[in-house]
C-alpha cells in the first residue's frame, strides 16, 4: 500500500489551510514518510497537541492495520 505526498499535504492543509509542508521519503515506498510542517496553528501548543492536530487532520489514515499510511515521522515547527 502506501500513500503519495500530495494527499497527505492536502489533507493536512485542508485542515491548517496556512501550512507550510514538506515532505521526506524515508524509505522510497510512499509509506514511511517525514514531514516537517510550519504553521500559525501550533502557536502556543505543546508538541503533543501540535501532533495531535495534524494526526486529525489525516482522518484516520494512519488508523490501525489497514490504515493507508504506515509510518510519519513529524516535526512541526511555527513561523
Amino acid at each position: 500500500m502506501g500513500m503519495p505526498a500530495e494527499a497527505i499535504i492536502a489533507l493536512i492543509k485542508e485542515a491548517m489551510p496556512d501550512a507550510e509542508v514538506e515532505m521526506i521519503d524515508l524509505a522510497g515506498d510512499n509509506n514511511h514518510w517525514k514531514a516537517v510542517i510550519t504553521s500559525a496553528s501550533f502557536a502556543g501548543l505543546n508538541r503533543v497537541r501540535q501532533h495531535q492536530l495534524v494526526y486529525a487532520a489525516l482522518k484516520g489514515k494512519m488508523d490501525g492495520a489497514d490504515g493507508e499510511l504506515h509510518a510519519l515521522a513529524l516535526e512541526t515547527r511555527t513561523p
